[in-house]
């Protein structure tokens, strides 16, 4: 349905005219600094004026905008700080370049910004015609020692846009339109998120050996055991230095980068030769097991799928050979509940590096309730991370969408 509507209005958009190229400092009546009240002068602060920093503002919308900090009359009357009109866009020139944003209120800015006022094309075609530009302008900053860029270059930008305020409308509707619907995308996600959160706080047995939330039919209390008993084989992946077995392409190498969430992710890949995968034969991984990370962010998990059925692994703690079907995933999403991880963290130990160590996950206890409550829950909250990931994948794709689109609606 809503791609049906978008090409629809997509079709409309295009009208015949041309494109006119001038300098940012050319389509505003004003542009106005930024500035920064002394923080020691409490009159200046805690009031009912707006002052925007860069933070407040979000990485890939033009909206969205949620100030933190509020200053007082007197700040705006006798402080560095000014006050801008609304409907002004808002450019960060200094950490977080590329943020833009169209503001709908009267407002103040930290000594970061720019801000246009007084437009005269469309307001909101000129804002993301000026995101785009910032966006590109921040890609070519980066891994470079220059912190921002001048209010003067800014001014001294070229945006193209078309004559005819007509088309500037029917572009600008349309990006608006595709945010609405991430920004609702958005929305539902957090609202899934919420809900798991919720269940896993919920679900799982404590010292009293009854979970606040439970199925109905289902009146047992939990029996504790130690992972040692439920899992045939716990220890560690390998820990030494893989880095001279590394080819660019192999057998895929589980780390702990890979592990987030309760998932495995392919964002970072690493890939090993045959001959030292060869002699992790006896440490593979198989579908059903568990692994933790041991090191950095210690205590997340996720079950080894069919897709990762035999994999050699680094620096993780393996639950291989569970003793039923659905051990793994119970503890898989009983490891995410905060009470699971104020355990881990207590086992913890480090300075710098926090680590555990398998030894101390073999005798660690987790209450369990019997198989067939142990397979409903787990069903559920799989279904749920299921649904969650199907929403982020929906996301991603509109993000995609919109990028498409800011590449061929503007010249």
């Amino acid at each position: 349905m809503f791609f049906s509507v978008l090409s629809i209005i997509f079709i409309k958009v295009r009208i015949n005219v041309k494109w006119e190229q001038r300098k940012l400092s050319s389509i505003a009546h004003q542009t106005f600094g930024g500035g920064t009240p002394s923080k020691s002068n409490k009159q200046f602060w805690n009031g009912d004026f707006p002052w925007i920093q860069s933070s407040d503002l979000a990485e890939d919308t033009i909206r969205g905008v949620h100030p933190n900090k509020f200053i007082t009359q007197n700040a705006l009357q006798i402080s560095a700080a000014k006050k801008i009109p609304k409907n002004s866009i808002a450019i960060v020139s200094r950490v977080g370049v590329g943020k833009v944003a169209l503001i709908p209120f009267n407002y103040s800015t930290s000594q970061d910004f720019l801000s246009l006022s007084g437009l005269k094309i469309n307001s909101q075609f000129a804002t993301y015609s000026i995101h785009k530009i910032m966006k590109k302008t921040a890609s070519q900053l980066q891994g470079t020692s220059i912190k921002g860029i001048t209010k003067k270059d800014i001014l001294n930008k070229a945006i193209i846009f078309p004559i005819s305020g007509k088309e500037q409308v029917h572009i600008s509707s349309l990006l608006k339109y595709v945010d609405y619907i991430i920004s609702l995308q958005q929305r539902k996600l957090e609202f899934l998120k919420e809900i798991k959160k919720g269940l896993l706080q919920k679900m799982f047995a404590d010292k009293s050996k009854f979970p606040i939330l439970r199925f109905e039919g289902f009146h047992n209390e939990w029996e504790q055991r130690k992972l040692k008993n439920v899992y045939q084989k716990i220890g560690n992946a390998f820990v030494g230095t893989a880095s001279p077995y590394y080819v660019d392409a192999g057998h895929f190498y589980l780390e702990s980068n890979n592990i987030k969430n309760g998932q495995i992710n392919r964002n970072h890949e690493v890939f090993i030769n045959n001959s030292f995968y060869q002699k992790q034969s006896n440490k593979l991984l198989h579908t059903g097991d568990l692994v933790m990370v041991q090191s950095g962010h210690v205590g997340d998990t996720a079950v080894i799928t069919q897709e990762y059925n035999n994999s050699a692994a680094h620096a993780l703690i393996m639950f291989r050979n569970p003793k039923d079907k659905f051990l793994s995933d119970y503890l898989n999403f009983y490891f995410q509940n905060t009470s699971a991880k104020n355990k881990i963290n207590v086992l913890a130990i480090g300075n710098t590096i926090r680590h555990v160590l398998a030894s101390d996950m073999s005798r660690f206890s987790v209450y369990f309730p019997n198989k067939d409550e142990r397979k409903y829950i787990s069903n559920l909250l799989l279904k749920l991370q299921y649904t969650i990931t199907l929403q982020q994948s929906k996301i991603s794709q509109l993000t995609i969408l919109k990028k498409y689109l800011l590449q061929k609606l503007f010249i």
